[in-house]
């Protein structure tokens, strides 16, 4: 029963600390303080730490298979996680005015939306495509409810931003996004520079490396 609690708890303080620093009031004041960057870093950091300690939550609690655990299913994280590190540093190299804003000195230019024609808000596109492909290797029922939960919040997290911004925008959120797109599979234009695909290819390697030390499982096959 412990392992439940603490699971529970976990899963409501990542949900509060996501839910809280963005409102606009709470954000708005985090910014003044802390300035731009320092907001950025800061939630960053904080939802790390967060993260990492609701994954260890779900992996103590009691398992209750949901999804039987095929063996090819542990090759899907594998294969996506390249993918996942791309899109997330892709979003935050930019300056994006339709989602958590990046850390991009550039002004945004509609006519080259880059990374946001494929998608207006790629952490949480990367944070959905994350969570999707950990379930699918994670059956149990802690990990059903997290990883869906983690998809679900992402999924919602872009209809509601979109219907935020566009409350906040009016007529200029229709101009800006002429060319971009909540989710789609359409390739950004201009792609992203080199260094966004290095350091992603260097985030990946981090993250299997520290996978079985910090989460205690290899993620490979």
């Amino acid at each position: 029963m412990t392992g439940w609690i603490l699971f529970l708890a976990a899963l409501v303080t990542f949900l509060l600390s996501h839910a809280i620093p963005v409102r606009p009031t709470v954000r708005g004041w985090l910014i003044g303080t802390l300035g731009h960057r320092g907001y950025f870093a800061g939630y960053s950091i904080l939802s790390l730490a967060v993260l990492a300690w609701l994954i260890i939550a779900a992996a103590n609690a009691p398992y209750v298979e949901v999804i039987p655990p095929f063996p090819v299913l542990r090759w899907v994280p594998v294969l996506i996680m390249p993918v996942v590190c791309w899109l997330a540093l892709a979003g935050l190299a930019i300056q994006n005015p339709f989602s958590f804003g990046g850390l991009g000195n550039r002004t945004f230019d509609p006519e080259k939306p880059g990374i946001l024609r494929t998608t207006r808000h790629p952490v949480l596109a990367a944070l959905m495509m994350w969570a999707l492909a950990h379930l699918l290797a994670n059956g149990s029922l802690s990990h059903v409810i997290l990883f869906g939960l983690f998809a679900g919040f992402a999924a919602m997290g872009m209809a509601l931003i979109d219907r935020r911004k566009h409350s906040e925008m009016g007529m200029e959120w229709i101009r800006l996004s002429r060319n971009t797109a909540r989710f789609s599979l359409r390739a950004p234009r201009p792609w992203p520079r080199p260094w966004v695909w290095l350091s992603a290819l260097a985030a990946y390697a981090v993250l299997l490396h520290l996978h079985a030390p910090v989460i205690g499982l290899s993620p490979l096959p």
